[in-house]
């Protein structure tokens, strides 16, 4: 972390704050493409003081989120993930169908308890059906099975990394301190104020399309019409003229 660092005092190094915006505007910018192409990023967070705050920004711009633990497999493994997740909408089913108060009472309690460890771990993420286009991280150290999976399979990596860690392995650094909550919540508002743009952005530019589309089946409907005129004209004009020719007989 060298390259980020501004000086160091009493032992504690201090981040170069000019590099820092540099770099979360970086981010900023590659995720409202991301958002704007309608692409998923996840979210990772599992300590104390950031937990909440990504579980809260997450949700608000519709972006999935581990919050509670990184499940071993999350992405080089996902489909069995999404296997887990599907037994939980399984489990929704049978509440909304009478199916689930017909079973036993030990077995209710035994898939409720079931149910709820699920939504505990999986619950953030159950709307995302494919792998996401990047993961944004806070504290890589913790968060170092995240980040190999998401360098294995080539997803980009986003994250704010501390003075005391190695960014070699991550896409997009934004160097900052990952343990103050205030630090964390200023980081991730940008970045979800940034997403949200792209989901703005996104959503006009399908109303446009919408708009678009009658006016573009209007004049095609118009050259029809005016085609099948051209074709009955001649048609008339064809009929017209063997009348003509039985009435100069008559006249001689």
């Amino acid at each position: 972390m060298a390259p980020y660092i501004f000086i160091e005092r009493n032992g504690i190094h201090i981040i170069d704050l000019h590099k820092s915006i540099v770099k979360i505007d970086e981010a900023a910018q590659m995720m409202k493409e991301l958002a704007r192409s309608g692409r998923k990023i996840l979210f990772v967070a599992t300590k104390k003081q950031a937990k909440d705050i990504i579980a809260e920004k997450a949700e608000s711009v519709g972006m999935p989120a581990v919050t509670e633990r990184w499940p071993g497999g999350m992405l080089t493994n996902f489909p069995t993930i999404r296997k887990a997740v599907k037994k939980m909408n399984t489990i929704d089913k049978m509440k909304e169908d009478g199916t689930f108060d017909k079973l036993a009472k030990r077995e209710r309690l035994q898939i409720d308890r079931q149910r709820a460890k699920l939504e505990k771990n999986l619950g953030s993420i159950k709307d995302m059906s494919r792998l996401p286009s990047a993961i944004f991280v806070v504290d890589i150290q913790k968060e170092a099975n995240a980040v190999k999976e998401a360098n294995r399979l080539n997803i980009p990596v986003i994250a704010m990394v501390d003075t005391c860690c190695d960014p070699t392995p991550i896409d997009y650094v934004i160097p900052a301190n990952d343990d103050a909550a205030k630090s964390i919540e200023y980081i991730t508002n940008v970045l979800c104020e940034a997403i949200q743009e792209g989901l703005s952005e996104r959503k006009l530019e399908k109303e446009k399309e919408a708009t678009a589309a009658p006016a573009e089946e209007k004049p095609a409907a118009a050259k029809k019409l005016r085609s099948r005129k051209a074709q009955a004209e001649p048609v008339a004009e064809e009929a017209a003229e063997p009348a003509k020719e039985e009435e100069a007989p008559a006249a001689e």
